[in-house]
């Protein structure tokens, strides 16, 4: 039997991070998984989709290739879907070789096979059977396949399918129905569209994208439109047959048929065969202490798996926390401080409150925008849909929720988490001198905006 002092369940963001951060550690490491190195993220998710929306982009750039001053002939420029497809797998491997070469170098002991938990402190893989001084579950979550009748049937036939396989789609569809309007199927939604396939996106409550600031929400509807997306809200799909969704809306029975049917409904923690840990289980997921702790101390869940926020890097940082309270170490992640986005045309990133959850609690605040057609570098870039809005404690200034839409916005939204996790005011960002011309400056004149006025408008 072979001891170790942590073993790791799990080899995405969370799974790896925690391996390598408990080697630097000093501790004896095992990680365990059943399936390819990276998880969802590197395989199947955050990657892979990036790497579809930049070959979109590109073809949508030599469409509108006019504008820049560049003349060619759009009638010859295609899409070769293969290609695309052949592009993201390559990116794909080298990540997850990189991450595996990573792995090997910090000497991490790699088990690939499924994790069998015998007791809180024995696993089993395979033949081999580790022994443990703390687990570290990093277990991930599965897309969500709801029993609405005919769904599971078409999703067997391969005519349904879930974000895993949408990314395999050999051959462009000339129509894609996506059922469910959050993050993942408006990612969908965007990279598809782009590629001059008609979408329909059905969405059973009265908004797609729940979760973000209703201004942003706004101005991204009439982009999705342009896009020639079709969204359907209040919209309850009743039943699937092969290609064709019946779906509720006004009191009406709809129908509206796809070449291909994405079941966009959410994300379930990965729970099963946990009964001889003998853990909590709270709604679904593993429950934890601001340590990632669960009921049993010895054992540490990070990521999808516990629920609290299933970003990759979430998991990541998770990772760190966990690792660290073994070595003694009380690090603190603050849940209200980590930003998400929408990787779309152009992309959204959300941080801390929105307004109306700020007026909800009786917050006493000040809000600033700034609208991305009065930067320079955004006009240059061609780039110009969205604004910049932030919210702020109206006595002292502190940014309390910041929301972006414009393109690249995923890139400037770590200034303002460190200004939020170090309670900076609005005076610390506009004596800041922002490099010119760069996005940047919008949160420069946001901020601006919060003690007086911007400069530029």
């Amino acid at each position: 039997m072979k001891q170790y002092d942590i073993i790791v369940v799990g080899a995405g963001p969370g799974g790896y991070v925690a391996a390598i951060k408990a080697r630097h550690l000093g501790f004896k490491v095992a990680l365990i998984e059943k399936g390819e190195i990276g998880g969802v993220c590197l395989n199947w998710g955050c990657i892979p989709t990036k790497a579809m929306l930049k070959s979109a982009k590109v073809y949508q750039t030599l469409l509108h290739s006019s504008d820049y001053g560049i003349l060619s002939d759009s009638s010859t420029i295609q899409v070769d879907f293969p290609k695309v497809l052949a592009r993201k797998n390559k990116i794909v491997k080298r990540l997850t070789g990189g991450v595996k070469m990573l792995l090997d170098k910090n000497g991490v002991d790699i088990y690939q096979g499924l994790a069998v938990f015998l007791e809180p402190t024995k696993v089993q893989v395979g033949e081999t059977i580790l022994q443990t001084k703390h687990l570290i579950l990093a277990l991930g979550a599965s897309p969500i396949v709801p029993k609405i009748p005919g769904l599971q049937e078409a999703y067997l036939k391969g005519i349904v399918k879930t974000s895993k396989e949408m990314l395999d789609v050999e051959q462009r569809p000339n129509k894609v129905v996506i059922i469910g309007g959050g993050v993942i199927g408006i990612e969908f939604a965007t990279i598809y569209a782009s590629f001059g396939v008609e979408v329909v996106v059905i969405e059973k409550l009265p908004v797609i994208l729940a979760g973000i600031d209703d201004e942003v929400r706004d101005l991204y509807m009439k982009i999705l439109k342009r896009q020639k997306i079709q969204i359907i809200t209040h919209a309850e799909v009743r039943e699937v047959k092969d290609h064709l969704v019946t779906y509720m809306f006004d009191n009406k029975l709809e129908t509206v048929q796809g070449d291909i049917l994405l079941a966009s409904l959410g994300m379930r923690p990965n729970t099963q065969g946990l009964e001889s840990l003998k853990i909590a289980i709270e709604k679904g997921a593993i429950k934890v202490n601001e340590y990632c702790q669960t009921s049993n101390p010895s054992i540490y869940a990070i990521g999808d798996v516990n629920g609290k926020s299933m970003l990759a890097h979430t998991a990541s940082s998770e990772a760190i926390v966990a690792v660290e309270h073994i070595a003694g170490k009380k690090t603190l992640l603050d849940y209200s401080k980590i930003p998400s986005a929408i990787y779309g045309f152009p992309e959204i990133v959300t941080l801390g409150l929105t307004e109306k959850q700020a007026r909800e609690q009786g917050l006493d605040i000040i809000v600033s925008r700034f609208p991305i057609g009065a930067n320079g570098k955004s006009l240059a870039d061609g780039e110009s849909d969205g604004f910049i809005k932030l919210i702020a404690d109206a006595k002292y200034k502190e940014i309390i929720g910041a929301h972006i839409i414009a393109a690249n916005a995923t890139e400037i939204i770590p200034e303002l988490t460190l200004a939020m996790n170090i309670e900076a005011t609005a005076e610390d960002i506009a004596h800041s001198v922002h490099m010119h011309p760069t996005l940047s400056e919008i949160i420069l004149e946001a901020a601006h905006g919060l003690i007086d006025k911007p400069i530029h408008i």
